[in-house]
């Protein structure tokens, strides 16, 4: 199949396949994917000009709606974290497009940046799943004993069948929302954060991620994880949320660019066709990847989000000096 707009020559059943076996595994960290569908697509498709990466935001806007109805349909949405996120990445968002057409199109040295960042956030969750951070430790202890006792009960009831880790009643609940505290409770425990330092990180990531066409949930997630503390169960959603919103918002910037002199002749119109055959993979497999989330234990979740984030970090920081 063609794809004339980014010159793509690919059998159509590729771009699904891919997409869903990214975001089945992805999606349970918070993550979308489309940080492996970017270079999936430069070394594999040979899209390389600017327009790949609103092209990947068009896989996000598609892709993530099937993991968000199911994390807002069981209550694991930690919404002030969501929206603390979306009101601090969509400027970054607007800057990060243009910064990408002006001034980065071959941006090896924003990737180093990018990189040293990534393996920082996966170097701290790491030392958590490996439990060299005695505090961090202790804290994901409680979590991890809570779901083992709630599968073996669960397994009891249901002789000995699958059975999910969370019960019913696990549901975020908001207690405080301010510039200087967001709290909120999950499962029995009480979890706390800045909201003056997530606007601020999160207009860092909608730069990176306006650059990129990532969105940013590879970045929040870690981060929200490994930094502030807070448990896996309550960040997925709210960091998918955050890379859908900011990916229309991408988009639409993209188009504006394309249609202004700002583009300067250089190609950035995404490819549609190319995007939503991406996204209808990805949608199904946000899905499966946010209900298999609550049968995994805390730490599983953890190691897929480590490996993840330490994969991108070595590949950015590889493609610096490549």
């Amino acid at each position: 199949m063609h794809f004339p707009v980014s010159g793509v020559d690919v059998l159509p059943f590729i771009p699904p396949l891919v997409a869903f076996l990214v975001s089945s595994l992805t999606a349970s960290a918070g993550v979308s994917g489309a940080f492996l569908l970017l270079p999936f697509q430069v070394s594999v498709l040979h899209y390389t000009s600017p327009a790949v990466s609103p092209t990947n935001l068009i896989y996000n806007i598609v892709a993530i709606p099937g993991g968000l109805y199911r994390y807002i349909k069981e209550g694991r949405m930690a919404w002030p974290l969501t929206w603390a996120v979306v009101i601090g990445t969509l400027p970054g968002v607007f800057v990060g497009a243009w910064v990408r057409i002006l001034y980065l199109p071959d941006p090896k040295v924003f990737k180093l940046f990018v990189g040293v960042v990534l393996l920082y956030l996966g170097y701290r969750l790491l030392s958590e799943v490996m439990g060299w951070n005695k505090k961090v430790k202790e804290q994901s202890t409680i979590m991890q004993n809570k779901f083992a006792k709630q599968v073996a009960k669960m397994k009891e009831v249901n002789s000995g069948r699958l059975a999910s880790g969370l019960p019913a009643e696990a549901v975020v609940k908001t207690k405080t929302i301010s510039w200087k505290k967001i709290e909120y409770e999950f499962w029995g425990e009480t979890y706390s954060f800045s909201g003056i330092s997530i606007l601020c990180l999160s207009l860092v990531v909608g730069l990176i991620g306006g650059i990129y066409g990532i969105g940013g949930g590879a970045i929040i997630s870690p981060f929200c994880v490994a930094v502030l503390g807070l448990p896996i169960y309550t960040v997925a959603g709210a960091a998918l949320a955050g890379t859908f919103i900011t990916s229309i918002a991408g988009v639409a910037y993209y188009h504006i660019l394309a249609a202004s002199n700002l583009a300067a002749g250089a190609s950035v119109a995404p490819d549609w066709m190319l995007g939503i055959l991406f996204g209808i993979g990805g949608l199904l497999g946000t899905y499966v990847g946010a209900r298999v989330q609550k049968f995994l234990p805390d730490r599983i979740i953890k190691i897929i989000l480590t490996g993840l984030i330490l994969f991108l970090a070595i590949s950015y920081i590889g493609q610096y000096f490549l």
